[in-house]
């Protein structure tokens, strides 16, 4: 079956997810999660991707972007994986790409910002890396929790209407961040980013 046709849409937020290869940690240790975040940065940069949010697991890199044009997303995309691999196989003396496949991502309203950022920030917890979300120092919960400036991040404009000052918006958002997600917020948040579905409302999806 053809794979469907990845959604891009410019100025809008996007979901993304890249796994390993079955099999395969995407990083051994500190370095190579440092190598990808600066290659991250460059291509973001480049191609006008800021980046909201960011969880670095095991086998998997999940992702909140905005691209300022369509083809913004996929050549940052490809550009960060490509410099990541060719690090990582020097590093550590391997060959092949370590990526299962292209990325996944979805549109997402900004409607369901803070539910994204929570289930980035929470999928370490989940994956068993950490006790709890501000733990794990490869992800922007630490950054968003007021506990460690991220210089990577660049706040999502919704992030700035939790509260007028730092302290407020960090209250806040620790608060939502504590709120589990339901079973039926994370399986919608999942079909949409496998699926490659927008994240939204009908009148959302259809604009």
């Amino acid at each position: 079956m053809a794979r469907l046709p990845r959604l891009s849409v410019a100025g809008q937020l996007h979901l993304v997810a890249q796994r390993g290869a079955a099999g395969q940690a995407l990083f051994v240790d500190a370095p190579d999660r440092a190598n990808y975040l600066s290659a991250l940065r460059d291509a973001g940069r480049h191609w006008g991707v800021p980046l909201h949010g960011d969880a670095l697991l095991e086998a998997q890199v999940q992702l909140l972007l905005t691209p300022a044009e369509p083809i913004g997303l996929t050549r940052a995309m490809q550009s960060t994986a490509r410099r990541y691999v060719g690090g990582f196989n020097s590093r550590h003396g391997c060959k092949g790409s370590v990526w299962g496949g292209r990325f996944r991502s979805a549109v997402v309203e900004p409607a369901f910002l803070l539910s994204c950022m929570a289930y980035v920030e929470q999928a370490p917890v989940r994956q068993g890396l950490a006790a709890s979300a501000g733990e794990w120092a490869w992800s922007s919960a630490p950054h968003h929790l007021g506990r460690r400036p991220d210089p990577l991040i660049t706040e999502h404009p919704d992030v700035w209407r939790l509260g007028n000052t730092p302290f407020e918006r960090e209250a806040r958002y620790r608060d939502f961040l504590g709120r589990a997600l339901t079973a039926k917020e994370s399986e919608a948040i999942r079909a949409s980013l496998d699926g490659g579905w927008v994240l939204g409302s009908g009148a959302f999806a259809h604009a």
